[in-house]
């Protein structure tokens, strides 16, 4: 068996080493899971929701020491952590709502009644990526145990912590044995697992579009259901009318946040032609402000990025472009970098290509039409922001948008005050539809 070293971003230095599993210990945790399942498929519905509160009663208990956590294994700032940590409770009290929610639908038919009913699918295999370890792992565990299912959840080698003691948790809140485990590994031997396991019923998949496209392949060879949520290119796009003193304090957050390694991350930025230079000159010192250092301060808003390797392809992507301004960011040990914004234009690889880093391409646009257009110009569909003092125009302008969640005048930074909204996305991004309304039904089967 072999093992690896689980590294704190902020330092370099090693937290801990762990276990690989292999494919003899993921079939043991699966058939744990199938024995699970049963049992709790088989519960009241309120059984099942008064569990899941109880959950979430053991998380809230245990938010500082989670955070704290996520701060040594990821380098969020301790802030961020704190209100990734409470999340996940929020997630399990919200969908301890479900279990009495799933309500299937009748059809009248000749000479009597057609009925159907939402039966969970069994085992669902849950794979995170390594950039908000409790909070996407908790919008696929807590619907997924709403509906009925057992839950086998992978999570990132290089942040498998929080996901490991939310394991622990879930025993401490007296879920059953098998029920919602965590088996850490690669990809390669997990994950792959996960999609040709007969007993694994369904995946959830977080992660790029590339890994994304062979897991779904790998399912579509099992006939296996799978939801996806891969990567992302999104825009914000500023017109002349904005309020352009709020838009220039809120941009920084939407693609700074978590040191820009979200697919949902801002990291394009359109600003209609006829304020661009204007916009930059406000831009520029609230990036110098934006506050990049000691992931456990409290007045910290980015981290460092995840690994040394991954600082590496980042930095790569500043290879001969046009840097108009940076942050700052220590220097030293750890993964740092100083926030970057980028004069590029629509054909460049830095506007094309997802960064997942602290870097923010910008391009002029003359009109609705050009924005949209240029808003467009990427392989992906995931989020996008618009700015402007006009409703109809921000109704238009996110009609033309082809992406899933695009506010107009968004907050200061893409989270979440409550449980996860309704999400959608198209293109390379998946065409899927995930959050609140729809999470417990998919892990379902009509």
């Amino acid at each position: 068996m072999s093992t690896f070293t689980v590294i704190d971003p902020s330092t370099g230095s090693p937290i801990t080493t762990l276990e690989r599993a292999e494919i003899d210990q993921v079939d043991a945790a699966v058939a744990d899971a199938v024995r699970a399942q049963r049992a709790w498929a088989s519960l009241a519905p309120v059984a099942r929701a008064d569990a899941l509160r109880a959950f979430a009663r053991v998380v809230e208990a245990h938010v500082d020491e989670l955070a704290a956590l996520e701060v040594k294994n990821s380098g969020h700032p301790i802030g961020s952590a704190r209100w990734e940590a409470q999340h996940v409770a929020q997630v399990l009290n919200y969908y301890a709502g479900a279990p009495e929610r799933l309500i299937g639908s009748q059809i009248p038919v000749a000479g009597g009644l057609d009925v159907t009913y939402h039966e969970p699918y069994g085992v669902v295999g849950i794979i995170v990526p390594w950039n908000f370890p409790m909070t996407i792992a908790a919008w696929g565990f807590a619907p997924a145990l709403a509906a009925g299912n057992a839950v086998v959840l992978k999570p990132a080698e290089l942040t498998p912590l929080t996901a490991i003691r939310l394991g622990e948790l879930a025993l401490e809140a007296g879920l059953p044995e098998g029920l919602f485990q965590v088996v850490v590994g690669s990809g390669s031997v997990v994950g792959q697992r996960f999609v040709s396991h007969p007993d694994v019923h369904k995946v959830v998949f977080t992660g790029s579009t590339e890994v994304g496209t062979e897991v779904a392949a790998g399912c579509a060879r099992m006939l296996k259901p799978v939801t996806l949520e891969l990567g992302g290119k999104s825009a914000n796009i500023v017109f002349a009318d904005a309020d352009l003193e709020k838009a220039a304090a809120g941009v920084p957050g939407s693609v700074f946040d978590n040191a820009g390694q979200d697919c949902c991350a801002r990291s394009r930025l359109l600003v209609q032609r006829s304020v661009f230079d204007r916009f930059l000159e406000m831009l520029e010192p609230a990036v110098a402000g934006w506050k990049v250092g000691d992931p456990t301060s409290e007045n910290t808003q980015m981290g460092p990025l995840i690994s040394a390797s991954h600082r590496s392809t980042v930095q790569s992507f500043l290879d001969g472009v046009d840097v108009a301004f940076r942050g700052s960011a220590p220097e030293g040990d750890g993964f740092w970098f100083a926030p970057a914004v980028v004069l590029a234009q629509p054909g460049d690889r830095i506007a094309q290509d997802e960064v997942f880093g602290p870097v923010l391409a910008v391009l002029p646009f003359d009109d609705e039409a050009d924005a949209i257009r240029l808003a467009n110009d990427t392989a992906y569909g995931l989020a996008g922001s618009i700015w402007t003092e006009s409703l109809g125009r921000g109704i238009r302008v996110s009609r033309g948008v082809r992406s899933g969640a695009r506010p107009p005048d968004p907050p200061p930074r893409p989270a979440y005050d409550g449980p996860r909204p309704t999400f959608g996305s198209c293109r390379r991004s998946e065409p899927a539809i995930t959050g609140t309304r729809f999470s417990s039904k998919g892990t379902t089967a009509p």
